[in-house]
């Protein structure tokens, strides 16, 4: 194995850690993986970069916080049946002959599985995992945003794929978001945010997808009102005063049974 393989194998395994323990100290990484702790700092680095973990004082954390979303296996096993009963009423919004934008969102993957009982569509995303699933779909054209991947969230993000974006004119949106605090949507990263207001700039109708616990949680880079969604789908985990905030400041509710 040469200085790279070793290295990129340090790095999964010294991830691996991380998001198995929750968190762990930059010292103990250092002397566990036998490197010197500026070495760990610059792996950590390399690791937060690319969206696996956050650096925190004194070392990385792979909890979910407001600066970070938590690995995929994570948000796919977090309110799965919920997240299934969004997807499945964002489906029968959809109108064959459609051009639609999907974002990286787990809710909107879970929704790239229903589209082809919709087709003839036009498909635009950057999700590599809803890509591998559209691509095999006669009735799917799909057209893949490319830019720099970030294996974390398994999608390309950055300024190379809002440009790629802005390229295209879709009929619809469909979006999911890491945190509704105060009528406003906030994700952990900042190219996430990069990419998603480009998708917002070029769709005609925005359909927010979102589970209630979104609006419990925080995030430090905001996106953009909910006023700035046509619909927000919504599970009836979500009180009904909030419901009625949403509707009266603009933004038209879809309220979906998310009980398993």
């Amino acid at each position: 194995m040469d200085r790279v393989e070793a290295q990129e194998e340090r790095r999964r395994r010294m991830r691996e850690t991380v998001i198995a323990r929750g968190f762990v100290r930059t010292a103990d990484l250092a002397e566990e993986y036998g490197i010197s702790l500026m070495t760990a700092h610059r792996d950590l680095d390399a690791l937060q970069a690319q969206g696996w973990l956050r650096k925190v004082r004194g070392g990385a954390t792979g909890l979910p916080s407001a600066q970070f979303h938590g690995s995929v296996a994570e948000r796919m096993a977090t309110m799965a049946h919920t997240k299934q009963q969004l997807a499945r009423a964002a489906a029968t919004l959809l109108v064959p002959g459609q051009t639609v934008l999907l974002d990286d969102s787990t809710t909107c993957l879970l929704l790239a599985h229903q589209l082809a009982e919709h087709t003839p569509l036009t498909v635009i995303t950057n999700s590599l995992p809803a890509i591998t699933t559209l691509a095999k779909e006669p009735g799917i054209s799909l057209i893949t945003l490319g830019g720099a991947y970030f294996p974390a969230y398994d999608a390309f993000m950055g300024p190379y794929t809002a440009d790629a974006v802005r390229a295209f004119r879709a009929d619809v949106l469909f979006l999911s978001t890491t945190a509704v605090t105060n009528g406003r949507c906030y994700h952990t990263s900042p190219e996430t945010v990069q990419v998603k207001r480009a998708m917002m700039e070029s769709a005609g109708r925005r359909i927010l997808v979102a589970d209630h616990t979104k609006f419990a949680k925080g995030g430090l880079y905001a996106l953009a009102p909910l006023t700035d969604f046509d619909l927000l789908i919504v599970d009836d985990g979500l009180p009904a005063e909030q419901i009625r905030q949403v509707r009266a400041a603009g933004t038209e509710v879809m309220v979906v049974e998310g009980r398993g």
